[in-house]
């Protein structure tokens, strides 16, 4: 097995915790220019101390994930059996059975694997050269621990191509009728496995759902930016007056719909196909005004090339939500942006209420749902925030 070093300048930060290595933080040796995409490599420290066992690519910015910090463990399937044993066991004892994310890549020290439970069907996503060399592993782990209905992979996604890798998705068992029906909340909600956003529907605010509960009752409700539909679903459920959904896709919308009809609240939540972010700025010049108005926009960027794009934008949003918030009402605000980190997020909040003259009154703030786990010093496991404010 081929070895590599750390510069000593940066092997506290690896040997803190941190799984991922850039090829600039290697110390140079002939190993380094002959390396194999998806290879396994031992790395050591500057001093010559094993560190941990990994995955490379020479062709990615981030050369080296690390799998292991065990001298003794070696990877193979077995590894990743225990892996997801664990990963399971976890998800177990924190309560999510159902419907889950069963391994959430570096949180789960397996960088790069997504896999998502929804009942018996798990998506799974490999997005790195070296863990896509595993994927059979992986899929023969699911197999051995769940017996699923199905499995299936959405790796259609842009970040592979960074790695070499083809945008592809498909079967990886049996193929399946991709159109399935979960449970969330006592709510049930279509989801479609193949052509859904992400893997098909996003379980990481499943608890946020949830605490909307108390605002809602007998409220107005404005949701901008609702794909599918489910805080609108959630907000019917708890007992709303009436509930508006927007989102610019006439498919999310569509399915939106069916949500309501499948819980029988068809009466109380409509949703409208249209350009939320415009929609939100004429109603807010027209007057407009609601009990309780929810934003949850998709991630504004992914590249720190763009974070003040992404800035101006939650800004404006969010000045535009909160004006068309009834006074005493509550705003209900998520961004899924990494990069925009919570600090900035409730920043960003307060200067839009400063612009919008508004006061704010903080109700709760949340972050993804527990079976997305944050470890600390790993900033990238932390990147969903969720707030809800009364705003005077």
């Amino acid at each position: 097995m081929q070895k590599l070093f750390l510069k000593k300048k940066i092997s506290p930060r690896v040997e803190n915790g941190h799984p991922w290595i850039f090829a600039n933080e290697l110390q140079f040796t002939p190993e380094l220019a002959n390396l194999e995409p998806g290879s396994i490599i031992e790395v050591y420290n500057g001093w010559g101390k094993f560190v941990g066992r990994g995955y490379t690519n020479p062709k990615s910015q981030i050369a080296i994930r690390l799998l292991t910090r065990n001298v003794q463990e070696q990877i193979d399937s077995g590894f990743f059996l225990r892996k997801l044993q664990q990963a399971w066991q976890y998800r177990q004892h924190i309560g999510y059975i159902e419907n889950c994310r069963l391994v959430f890549g570096e949180a789960d020290y397996l960088p790069a694997l997504i896999v998502d439970k929804f009942n018996d069907y798990f998506v799974l996503q490999t997005l790195a050269y070296g863990m896509d060399v595993w994927k059979p592993a992986v899929v023969e782990a699911l197999n051995t621990i769940f017996k699923p209905k199905g499995i299936y992979e959405r790796n259609d996604v842009p970040v592979r191509e960074l790695e070499g890798l083809p945008q592809i998705k498909g079967f990886l068992s049996d193929p399946f009728d991709t159109n399935i029906i979960i449970n969330e909340n006592g709510l049930r909600f279509h989801v479609d496995i193949e052509n859904g956003q992400k893997t098909g529907y996003f379980l990481d605010q499943q608890d946020n759902r949830r605490a909307i509960e108390h605002i809602v009752k007998g409220a107005d409700v404005l949701e901008a930016f609702c794909y599918t539909g489910t805080f609108s679903i959630h907000a019917g459920a708890y007992g709303a007056k009436t509930v508006l959904g927007l989102d610019i896709s006439e498919t999310a919308v569509a399915q939106a719909m069916r949500n309501a009809e499948l819980n029988d609240l068809q009466n109380i939540c409509r949703f409208e196909a249209t350009n939320a972010f415009d929609t939100l700025k004429t109603w807010a010049k027209e007057g407009r005004q609601y009990d309780v108005v929810i934003l949850d926009p998709p991630a504004f960027t992914k590249s720190r090339e763009n974070i003040q794009k992404a800035i101006t934008g939650y800004k404006e949003i969010n000045l535009r939500g909160m004006k068309l918030v009834k006074p005493g009402g509550f705003l209900v605000t998520a961004s899924c942006t990494n990069l925009v980190h919570p600090p900035l997020f409730l920043e960003i909040i307060g200067m839009a209420a400063k612009d919008a003259k508004r006061r704010l009154r903080q109700v709760t703030y949340q972050t993804q749902a527990s079976d997305h786990p944050i470890v600390w010093g790993l900033e990238n496991t932390e990147y969903l925030k969720f707030l809800i404010v009364e705003v005077q």
